[in-house]
């Protein structure tokens, strides 16, 4: 799909369940959105993926430079907002890794937790950035082609069609937003400032990487208040084309806590087709939009592990599960859990007599207060679905 912003037409792509927390990919200088392809089957399995080619990049717009860093974090921040999307876990390689370290510094509370990917806070030196900037104008890309990818991938990985592919992307970006890229680079340093980034951030370095190797990536991690690093073996500076599989891995267990290599790669996805059949888009869009730092994995548990797994067994039809549902709810007294599952009744099929009914259970076995605090709260509610039909 194509976004509108303010001077530009920018290409995004978009995979993964709606209602499903918001990952934002952003991709390297001369590349494209594609870089992330070979991970997007098992992340959009848990996350909503939006992929943005960068502006002067891939098939987004143009503009003349040159261009900032804080212009292309706000360009990012933009399509977030054109998504109606409050707040993201972001991340990305090289320049992308650059621009998702100013968002966090620019507007904190939008970002859950960053990934770092073969990137760093400043990458020397100005002058050189700027001489490839005028060099790329005067004379375009193919003729250091070969060089960029040998800096990007292993030697043993140069043979791989995904080298070639690669090598593609290179080329058919435009010079001009290749070379305002280059400028981005040359006039950003966030050394000084990564005390400011506070969330959760997971640094990933390529081990063979030359252009930002793992000295760098390591002082980087070791600057941010609440970094981890990880180096990818058989890697270099694109790491999401050579070693797709160890980064997914490494980004979905620092992203929701848990090991993906033994987790089914559609549970998420699953548990959250399951959650809004019962509960409703609404309740689940309040929900996910309301998702912070704090809550985050408990969201991502909940989803996975109660409407994934458990609400999706064939056992018990849904019916059945909002009958037991209700009277365990009503029978430990959570009230406001209790009154979620009233109103989810008309999405499973059950009736105002099974209510009445599996109340008159809990009055038995767990005590006519709490049976009575539950008829009251069924009964507002109930009339209210009567009012609505």
């Amino acid at each position: 799909m194509f976004i509108s912003l303010r001077d530009l037409n920018v290409h995004v792509r978009i995979d993964g369940p709606p209602g499903a927390p918001v990952l934002l990919l952003l991709h390297s200088l001369g590349t494209s959105s594609d870089i992330w392809d070979g991970m997007i089957s098992q992340l959009s399995s848990a996350f909503r993926v939006i992929r943005p080619d960068m502006r002067g990049h891939g098939l987004s717009d143009v503009s003349k430079g040159p261009y900032s860093i804080d212009q292309l974090a706000n360009d990012a921040f933009s399509i977030l907002k054109a998504l109606s999307v409050q707040k993201a876990y972001i991340g990305g390689v090289s320049i992308g890794g650059l621009i998702a370290q100013k968002m966090a510094l620019l507007e904190p509370e939008r970002v859950l937790r960053l990934f770092l990917i073969d990137t760093a806070s400043v990458f020397p030196s100005s002058a050189s950035w700027l001489e490839r900037a005028h060099d790329v104008r005067l004379h375009g890309l193919e003729r250091m082609a070969d060089d960029v990818l040998n800096r990007w991938i292993t030697t043993p990985g140069l043979k791989t069609p995904e080298a070639k592919g690669l090598r593609q992307i290179f080329l058919r970006t435009d010079p001009e937003g290749y070379a305002s890229a280059c400028e981005a680079l040359s006039s950003c340093d966030l050394t000084q400032k990564l005390h400011g980034i506070t969330v959760p951030t997971l640094v990933i370095v390529g081990e063979q990487d030359t252009a930002t190797p793992v000295s760098v990536a390591r002082k980087l991690c070791e600057s941010l208040p609440d970094g981890q690093l990880k180096i990818v073996p058989q890697a270099s500076h694109i790491p999401t084309m050579e070693q797709p599989k160890a980064i997914t891995t490494a980004m979905l267990s620092f992203l929701t806590g848990s090991d993906h290599n033994n987790i089914p790669p559609d549970l998420y996805a699953r548990g959250m087709d399951v959650r809004r059949a019962v509960l409703g888009n609404s309740h689940v869009d309040r929900s996910t939009a309301a998702i912070t730092p704090f809550d985050q994995d408990f969201q991502t548990f909940i989803t996975r592990t109660a409407w994934g797994q458990v609400w999706s067994r064939a056992q018990f039809d849904r019916r059945t599960r909002s009958i037991v549902t209700l009277a365990l709810l009503a029978g430990l007294g959570c009230e406001e859990e209790f009154a979620l599952h009233v109103h989810a009744s008309r999405n499973t099929g059950c009736s105002d007599e099974d209510i009445a009914e599996l109340l008159l259970h809990v009055a038995v076995y767990a005590g006519i207060p709490k049976a009575n605090s539950a008829i009251r709260c069924a009964k507002n509610i109930l009339k209210e679905h009567h009012k609505k039909e």
